[in-house]
């Protein structure tokens, strides 16, 4: 008895897919399914690689571990983000899919950094911009727009950039007008210092440090020695010559005494990046070029005297796209690569765990170029070959519930 029923049923699901097939539905019906299934996995793929890659990788970075930071006479550490370079592509040199991809990929990445991460302050070391130094009015106005688009950050966090070549123009570019239009958008204070937590960091144009004189040269020379005297004053201790203190402070405002980090876009000066070190560093042939002073870093005057004046404990700087780390007698100079993916294939970001008297740092690296194209590949390899796979596979099942024609 069971075994007359499974025939029969056999025989209805046989006779129905006949029909069917027949009719060319199950032909449709099994073709609708296989796009369905094929348009879900080409969607999944984008999505993990535009999307979730950035959350899944960043998510394996950490804040440092601050030494003293369990101390009872110690402060809340301020969490503050390190970036540079992220050169945002013009009219003028910016295809649009470079533009759109680039542009996607920065978004992607910082969004994500700030959700997981959720730092106190970010700071961008410079050339946000690939065409501000040619950009008009109009063309400037919609950068702005982009940028902030791309770097929107939440009301609890605090974004401050400095300015680079690629901003306002080399020297020899650079005028008052692109520079006010800079600090305008940026609300960069005339004053040069921003105090958290009681820390002081110091914002230089470094592009201004060309020691010829210029106008430009001069007023950002004069600032410095402004921010110099407040730094000095305010490590003094009040003697009980308060007259003499005041003499020489009294009008100053006072800032936190603690030794200042020096932010600026050109690294001071070093021959060449042959001494640097790391996956993230210069190509062993950009390593043997000699770097030219006033252009690739600052002059060996012009570092000799920002040592001298500002006095850092830490200086962070951009501009060579590549990793570096080196030392001026006792002071680390950090420089930090390209956030772009325009400029190399594996862009990174410093962490920075600081207080008054100590840091922390931790290199946070974003997912290489390499990765995602290798995911696509990968990918369209399999999908090429269910395609294929679903494919014969409906055929085979039309050859097999469609009859042939017999010949009359």
């Amino acid at each position: 008895m069971l075994h007359r029923s499974l025939s029969y049923l056999t025989f209805a699901h046989m006779a129905i897919s006949k029909r069917w097939f027949d009719s060319g539905k199950g032909s449709l019906l099994n073709s609708s399914v296989f796009l369905l299934k094929f348009l879900t996995i080409i969607f999944l793929v984008i999505f993990f690689c535009e999307f979730l890659l950035y959350y899944f990788v960043i998510f394996w970075c950490a804040w440092p571990n601050l030494k003293n930071a369990s101390s009872a006479h110690s402060s809340t550490p301020l969490k503050a983000m390190f970036l540079s370079d992220t050169h945002l592509l013009g009219e003028i040199k910016g295809h649009w899919f470079d533009k759109l991809r680039r542009e996607w990929q920065m978004e992607r990445a910082y969004q994500s950094a700030l959700w997981l991460m959720q730092p106190d302050i970010v700071f961008i070391l410079g050339d946000l911009f690939d065409e501000g130094k040619w950009s008009n009015s109009k063309a400037w106005d919609y950068d702005v727009l982009r940028f902030q688009s791309m770097f929107r950050h939440p009301p609890q966090t605090e974004l401050i950039v400095v300015v680079g070549n690629h901003d306002v123009g080399f020297h020899y570019e650079m005028t008052e007008h692109k520079v006010k239009r800079f600090e305008r958008v940026f609300n960069i204070t005339s004053e040069k210092v921003v105090t958290r937590k009681g820390i002081n960091f110091v914002l230089v144009n470094s592009v201004a440090l060309e020691g010829d004189g210029c106008v430009i040269c001069r007023a950002e020379e004069d600032r410095i020695f402004k921010v110099s005297r407040q730094l000095n004053c305010s490590r003094k201790v009040r003697s009980k010559n308060l007259s003499d203190f005041e003499k020489k402070c009294g009008r100053l405002h006072l800032l936190p005494p603690s030794a200042p980090i020096l932010l600026q876009h050109y690294p001071l000066y070093r021959a060449s990046d042959s001494e640097c070190t790391g996956e993230d560093s210069a190509s062993p042939e950009e390593k043997q070029v000699l770097f030219i002073e006033k252009y690739d870093v600052l002059s060996q005057d012009a570092s000799k005297k920002l040592l001298q004046l500002i006095q850092p404990r830490l200086i962070l700087s951009g501009h060579t796209h590549s990793a570096c780390t080196v030392f001026h007698g006792d002071v680390q100079e950090i420089s930090i690569p390209s956030f772009s993916w325009r400029n190399r294939n594996n862009p990174s970001f410093i962490m920075g765990l600081i207080t008054a008297e100590d840091f922390a740092l931790e290199k946070c690296f974003l997912p290489t170029e390499n990765t995602v194209i290798y995911t696509y590949s990968v990918a369209s390899m399999l999908l090429f070959l269910y395609a294929v796979f679903q494919l014969s596979l409906i055929n085979a099942l039309k050859s097999f519930f469609v009859p042939k024609e017999k010949p009359v």
